[in-house]
């Protein structure tokens, strides 16, 4: 028995996680009212019994026009925080790190659940009008946004200043900033979708603006020992869009603010990139910032097998990995991936659960 790169622990200011593997965001689309119960207690908290050094609950609307759906998780209000509460406690009473994803749709907000099709949700079923970098919307079928104004964006941060009290509150020991997949910080960063002509859009200082001021508002009011990650689209994966090297450029941007981590994904700005998606396919984009922004980063994307993790890690690709639908398949994939690198399950498993290891 020995011990791979995947199962070293791993700190993050004053948070030590017991191994490199994290449990991605994943949107479950199983509330009313941003409200969670037992589906995110049991979906969370299995996760963390199966052995993953890191939780993170799913893209948490910080306002209710954020959402992306009608039955989003949300922490804009007060009584979200017990909810909130319950399942990070039983998270970290597992011995991982309960973390969270606070994040705004904009122009992807007030959409169907993807099995209902994932198109506009109209105000008689619950929909709302949505708000966006510009007034136009993403393709066809999603809602025609309006503009957000200068008054709107100093609104909206101060959403995300209160979605993280709240989220400290609630008891979560990091928040990741959803700056990814076009919701709204990407669709400001992307000059696909910005097209504004005010102080947020045209060059790379006006486009970044918005995201970097979420970062400064966040980290000031978090604890020092609390770690703060974003999560980003590394890359449009189209001609004239958000580039791997404007993502070094503003993680470092980031780590001078007193960002932690990079969370490295890609996609969602343009319903017509073309994605290369296979085994790996971001890893490159995690080890590009961590090299040339000097910060820790998170490979994320199609990442199944235990010795690709490994090798993720010990070609020092990335400092951890997210698995996202492995996951959803096994959530005891620590322990698998712990036997097939030959490295000892003992304490990894609950001990209800240890004559099964």
């Amino acid at each position: 028995m020995h011990t791979a790169h995947l199962f070293e622990p791993f700190t993050l200011r004053s948070i030590s996680l017991r191994n490199r593997i994290g449990v991605s965001p994943m949107c479950q689309y199983s509330c009313e009212e941003g409200l969670v119960a037992d589906w995110h207690l049991v979906h969370l908290g299995s996760r963390a019994v199966g052995g993953a050094g890191l939780v993170m609950a799913e893209a948490t609307a910080v306002s209710a026009e954020g959402r992306i759906s009608p039955s989003d998780t949300g922490i804009w209000k007060d009584e979200h925080v017990g909810a909130w509460r319950r399942v990070a406690q039983f998270i970290s009473a597992q011995g991982a790190v309960p973390a969270i994803q606070l994040a705004h749709a904009g122009w992807k907000a007030s959409t169907a659940a993807p099995w209902l099709g994932g198109k506009a949700v109209d105000p008689q079923n619950g929909g709302w009008r949505s708000i966006g970098v510009g007034d136009t919307a993403f393709t066809d079928g999603y809602p025609i946004p309006r503009q957000a104004t200068s008054e709107d964006i100093d609104r909206i941060c101060r959403e995300w200043r209160d979605a993280a009290g709240r989220a400290i509150e609630a008891g979560f020991q990091m928040i990741e900033i959803h700056a990814a997949h076009g919701y709204l910080l990407h669709s400001f960063l992307s000059p696909l979708s910005n097209r504004r002509v005010d102080e947020y859009g045209g060059s790379f200082e006006n486009r970044t603006r918005l995201p970097l001021r979420v970062a400064k508002e966040l980290r000031d009011i978090l604890p020092t020992k609390m770690p703060l990650a974003v999560r980003l689209s590394c890359s449009d994966w189209m001609e004239g869009g958000w580039a791997i090297e404007d993502s070094v450029r503003l993680s470092s941007q980031l780590r001078d603010l007193g960002v932690d981590l990079i969370d490295c994904s890609s996609g969602g700005a343009s319903p017509i990139a073309k994605i290369p998606v296979g085994p790996g396919y971001q890893t490159a984009f995690a080890e590009a910032i961590r090299r040339g922004s000097r910060i820790a980063t998170a490979a994320v994307g199609m990442i199944t097998s235990p010795i690709q993790a490994e090798t993720i890690l010990r070609s020092g690709q990335a400092d951890l990995v997210f698995l996202a639908r492995e996951m959803l398949r096994d959530p005891y994939w620590p322990a698998r991936a712990a036997r097939e690198l030959g490295v000892s399950t003992a304490g990894m498993a609950p001990v209800q659960y240890g004559r099964a290891w």
